[in-house]
């Protein structure tokens, strides 16, 4: 008999949400990361005061009341509202594309006039595609421009876009844009979910909740000792890279990885707001985040008399640099496909999260899959 039912690879939201249901049915577990510290990338660190996101802003969002009442079981959630801002070559434009963007560009006031401004465009562009001998949207740029106009696009999606992914937008697919909201009222809530906010007191807390009384190991790489590490536990939950588990034996998925440089300023207040997009191509990173906005509103905010902010760069992922993001286009889901079958053949591993799984994944839906998962193991608890 082995040490353990399970060793869980990985700390993130998948990991340690399968590791919280696994306890609660009586398995006995065991948890490792690479990393010095747990919580993957949800991680954050107590800078002044201030709870930093150190791998990216995460804004927790969900329309589904299992996940959302299971998040509250473990720590409260504040009511933090995702309202993000463009910056383009010095004019503010509000996210997600709305009446307040319209207004902004165009100077309309009616839904009417909104949407007749963006149709003109849209027609020119399919116009444009027709006279090619184009019927659907063949990339990112076309999507983008038959869904709201060459404006839009060319002020607040290319650059942007580019810098994001790395390429140019009219060599990434047209299905990616597809996740941008356009809505005609004046609403900057970037999100049309019913639940929103982040944990009272950091995704730390929310971490530490679901691994309470949970073996834990920091400082652990799986593949170091890889031998030893499977030898402990009848079954493995691996979160990792799902080709590096197989040894890139079809060879390497790629990926987009982001870098942060952090900034202390002695003032209480750097930009007024949590998240402000630089879309222009010319500025080299892709937004500036000032942390204590996710956890201080209004008058609060003054009181602490320093703040951090980090600025987020887009860079095309290299080993030894975290994966964050997978490339989808066909050659990285076709090689994925491949490593998908084995993994559909392992008896006693389960993979999941956004690099086992080679999906971009928002937090609730890596919840809902390893609950999901959870379900399928042990019945419904």
């Amino acid at each position: 008999m082995k040490a353990y039912n399970y060793l869980i690879v990985g700390s993130g939201l998948f990991g340690a949400t399968f590791s919280y249901r696994a306890k609660q049915a009586g398995q006995k577990v065991l948890i490792i990361d690479k990393r010095p510290q747990l919580g993957g990338n949800i991680y954050c660190e107590k800078i002044e005061g201030i709870n930093v996101h150190k791998y990216g802003a995460h804004i927790f969002h969900t329309s589904n009341k299992e996940v959302w009442d299971f998040v509250n079981s473990i720590v409260p959630f504040n009511r933090y509202t995702n309202c993000p801002v463009a910056n383009y070559k010095g004019k503010l434009y509000n996210l997600p594309f709305n009446m307040n963007t319209f207004y902004q560009m165009w100077g309309v006031t009616t839904p009417a006039e909104a949407l007749a401004k963006i149709e003109e465009q849209k027609q020119e562009a399919v116009v444009k595609m027709r006279a090619d001998g184009i019927t659907e949207p063949r990339n990112l740029e076309e999507q983008a421009i038959c869904l709201i106009g060459k404006d839009i696009y060319e002020k607040l999606i290319k650059g942007y876009t580019e810098k994001q992914w790395g390429r140019a937008c009219t060599e990434l697919p047209a299905f990616i844009i597809k996740r941008l909201p356009v809505r005609m009222v004046f609403d900057n809530n970037y999100f049309n979910d019913k639940y929103q906010g982040i944990p009272i007191g950091g995704y730390n807390k929310l971490i530490e909740g679901l691994l309470s009384g949970i073996e834990t190991m920091s400082d652990k790489d799986f593949f170091e000792n890889r031998p030893y590490w499977e030898s402990l536990a009848e079954k493995i939950v691996f979160t990792g890279k799902i080709d590096e588990y197989y040894d890139y034996r079809y060879g390497k998925l790629e990926y987009r990885t982001v870098r942060f440089e952090e900034e202390i300023h002695n003032i209480t207040n750097y930009q007024g707001n949590a998240v402000i997009n630089y879309t222009e191509r010319e500025i080299p990173y892709t937004r500036i985040i000032e942390h204590k906005h996710f956890e201080m509103f209004g008058a609060e905010v003054d009181t602490h008399p320093k703040t951090v902010v980090s600025k987020e760069y887009s860079t095309e992922w290299k080993d030894g640099m975290e994966p964050y993001y997978p490339v989808n286009d066909e050659r990285n889901q076709e090689l994925y496909k491949k490593y998908a079958e084995l993994a559909g053949k392992e008896k006693n591993v389960i993979f999941g999260g956004r690099l086992a799984e080679y999906r971009y994944y928002d937090m609730d839906k890596v919840i809902e899959s390893a609950l999901s998962c959870v379900k399928k193991e042990f019945g419904n608890e």
